[in-house]
């Protein structure tokens, strides 16, 4: 498949006391592409650190790059968010190779008809991507469902993963992690957001829960989150609308389908950010930009949004217990001059 980083959590099913201790994990850099990417990952308060990534150069594909990363929740959600980063890669890459064969067999036996079809998709390997994506994410699902001696009715994990083939960027969503590019526009650095957070409180997510007899409130002691619970019960209470696992739900809305759309990169973009909600909780897009584009590498632009995350937390909520926070960072090219941050961009 290619060279892997794979930063899990401090806790890990089955490690020993003194691993599970560990707060704060930081993982070597890798060639990647043009230059060098990383990850940093760092312990909240609440528990195990449930938060895992993955960097990935694909062998056999020319510039291709794939990015991951996954937030765990509930009691077994450490262990979820390790088996999903240990796979999903390889499952998308694998799906992949199916539909490009297919694709190909399809147009050796019509080649006169694939020439003459106008209704072609404009972009052939994103639809293979795509395709692939499902079919990944799905077996995912699976997978975690049959694992034996681990309880996922209610534990779980998010995914948001970025596939970078060449100039064509793909980004896939599950759940409420987060993926933004930094990119120059009239001279100054701006940030755009590339997924959705997929959050109860999004109309068409919770009409879907809804329609499938799951309930969607917010309770008094935090009135800015909804939750989705069961029909006749006032539980588990989960805070994002699509996740693998949380299989109590499954029936009540819950997805494991995730959001994916496409872009086309262009020399104006300079670096891709994935990160847990622990760190959108506390930061804007525009401060994670920031705080990236004033680092000299991949692996400085993560630890220090991590670590301005985690001053963030103190700072904003005192009386809170702060969340993971894990980041993977990738510069698409070489950093060209300082330039400031767009003043009003989110």
């Amino acid at each position: 498949m290619g060279i892997c980083i794979s930063s899990e959590s401090s806790a890990i099913h089955g490690a020993p006391e003194e691993a599970r201790d560990e707060s704060v994990l930081v993982f070597e850099a890798t060639k990647l592409l043009r230059g060098l990417s990383s990850a940093y990952s760092k312990q909240g308060s609440k528990g195990l650190n449930q938060d895992a990534a993955t960097l990935c150069q694909v062998y056999g594909t020319e510039n291709t790059a794939f990015c991951g990363v996954f937030d765990g929740h509930g009691r077994n959600g450490h262990v979820v968010s390790k088996i999903v980063n240990s796979r999903l890669c390889s499952l998308i890459l694998n799906q992949k190779k199916v539909h490009a064969k297919i694709e190909k067999t399809n147009t050796l036996d019509n080649v006169d008809e694939v020439e003459d079809d106008s209704s072609a998709p404009l972009n052939k390997n994103f639809e293979e991507w795509k395709e692939a994506i499902l079919d990944g994410f799905r077996v995912m699902d699976k997978e975690v469902k049959l694992q034996e001696n681990l309880d996922c009715s209610c534990s779980g994990t998010t995914a948001v993963v970025i596939i970078r083939q060449g100039e064509d960027l793909v980004m896939a969503n599950l759940g409420d992690s987060r993926a933004i590019l930094g990119t120059i526009s009239d001279g100054e650095i701006m940030a755009i957001q590339l997924t959705t957070d997929m959050k109860p409180g999004l109309p068409c997510e919770a009409e879907r829960i809804k329609s499938c007899n799951g309930r969607v409130f917010a309770l008094k002691e935090e009135p800015h989150i909804q939750r989705v619970w069961l029909p006749n019960e006032n539980s588990p209470g989960l805070a994002m609308s699509r996740a693998f696992g949380d299989f109590v739900l499954k029936d009540h809305g819950i997805i494991a389908i995730p959001d994916i759309s496409h872009r086309t990169l262009t020399s104006s973009d300079q670096f891709i950010v994935l990160a847990s909600d622990g760190v959108w909780d506390v930061l804007s897009n525009k401060e994670v930009s920031s705080i990236v584009w004033a680092a000299d590498s991949e692996n400085e632009a993560a630890r220090a949004v991590v670590e301005a995350s985690a001053l963030a937390w103190k700072n904003k909520y005192p009386s809170s217990k702060p969340d993971d926070c894990t980041v993977v960072c990738l510069f698409l090219q070489k950093k060209p001059q300082f330039l400031p941050i767009k003043s009003g961009n989110p």
